[in-house]
């Protein structure tokens, strides 16, 4: 192993052993965010509390052109785990632990390279990606946003998320809805009304919506295409032979960056017959890049350039939603780059390859040596 590596791992082992989990998010300024203070001399730090564990950390050497951005927060561990979590395992191909995938390995790396290397550079760590609580990123979006000119801002913004060493350039939308139906209550052995039964109004809904969403099938974008759409959860009703009288949806969409969410969400409420009682929108993640059609590919094409000039392979875009489009519905030029597979997150006895730590590391301290950075 390269000493590079050795060290990225040295910083993996310490990043997995906090506690990080979110839920419950019990983190504070103190931990973890010690950890990367004393790691970080040369930087001038920020830490930022934004409430509920969401905890931010801004360091910057020199007058750097690009932020590196890394979430730290991991989901629960599940008891599927065959060891400890928080103890990292490291075998002559994977580095196992909570995290190590998504994406404390990165973190891990670009420690590493801070150390390595003396040349100018910004870091971004947050702890509220994995909630659909973007405190974090809005926060910095506040104290940091893109003036018109462009000039005093980072030119782009490099999110760390799994895409097997590969640039992801675009990647969908995501938005989470609530609907609940309302019917009578009654006996089930008489003829109902196409009102009568909340449960059948979810069902007859839900079809329509399927329907609808096999529509969309034409639409593309990036290398993507259709409309991403699950219908996650039912409840309602009491038992068999009673007339639900209350019924409640959970459905989530995940559409391209040349789709309008708010068009979307007219469309499959006016699918409902009766109108639901309550329809609400209870997390919307704008896609990447952000802005209409064209100007979310005059976007795609800039970072696009951003990465070739930075000697990043470029991949396909993706279907999972990152934090890499809050910076570009700000204004941000941004994509997505970082080591692992999305396949390995979130899962039991996660793992990262050594191979793509390697190389991601090596990566950035090449952006970093020559001045790019």
């Amino acid at each position: 192993m390269s000493a590079l590596l050795d060290a990225t791992l040295d910083h993996l082992r310490a990043l997995v052993g906090f506690d990080t989990r979110n839920p419950p998010r019990a983190i504070d300024t103190g931990g973890i965010f010690d950890y990367l203070r004393a790691q970080l001399p040369g930087f001038a730090v920020t830490v930022t509390d934004f409430g509920a564990g969401a905890v931010s950390l801004h360091a910057v050497r020199g007058t750097p052109r690009y932020l590196f951005n890394v979430h730290l927060d991991t989901v629960p561990d599940s008891p599927a785990w065959t060891a400890d979590p928080h103890t990292l395992r490291v075998t002559d191909k994977h580095a196992i632990g909570l995290g190590a995938c998504d994406i404390k390995g990165a973190a891990a790396a670009l420690l590493a390279v801070a150390n390595a290397s003396d040349g100018d550079m910004a870091l971004l760590f947050s702890t509220d990606e994995e909630a659909n609580d973007p405190r974090c990123i809005a926060g910095f979006l506040r104290a940091f946003p893109p003036p018109p000119s462009g000039e005093g801002c980072y030119q782009a913004v490099i999110v760390a998320e799994p895409t097997k060493g590969e640039v992801v350039l675009a990647h969908r939308g995501i938005q989470s809805v609530l609907m609940r139906f309302t019917g009578h209550a009654g006996h089930a052995s008489g003829e109902q009304k196409a009102g009568d039964s909340a449960l059948h109004q979810v069902v007859r809904w839900g079809d329509a919506a399927l329907d609808f969403v096999v529509a969309q099938s034409h639409e593309r974008f990036g290398g993507l295409t259709g409309l991403r759409f699950n219908i996650g959860r039912i409840e309602g009703g009491i038992k068999a032979n009673m007339i639900a009288p209350t019924a409640e949806v959970r459905f989530g969409m995940r559409p391209l960056p040349t789709m309008h969410p708010d068009t979307l969400l007219k469309q499959l409420r006016a699918l409902a017959e009766p109108e639901p009682a309550h329809y609400e929108e209870t997390f919307r993640g704008p896609s990447l890049p952000a802005g209409d059609t064209a100007r979310a590919e005059e976007r795609r094409l800039a970072a696009r350039d951003i990465a070739d000039e930075l000697e990043l392979p470029v991949g396909n875009a993706v279907d999972f939603w990152t934090e890499a489009a809050l910076f570009s519905a700000a204004g941000h030029l941004a994509f997505v780059y970082g080591p692992g597979d999305i396949a390995q997150a979130h899962s039991a006895d996660e793992w990262v390859e050594l191979d793509q730590l390697q190389r991601y590391a090596e990566s950035i301290q090449r952006i970093v040596d020559r001045g790019l950075a």
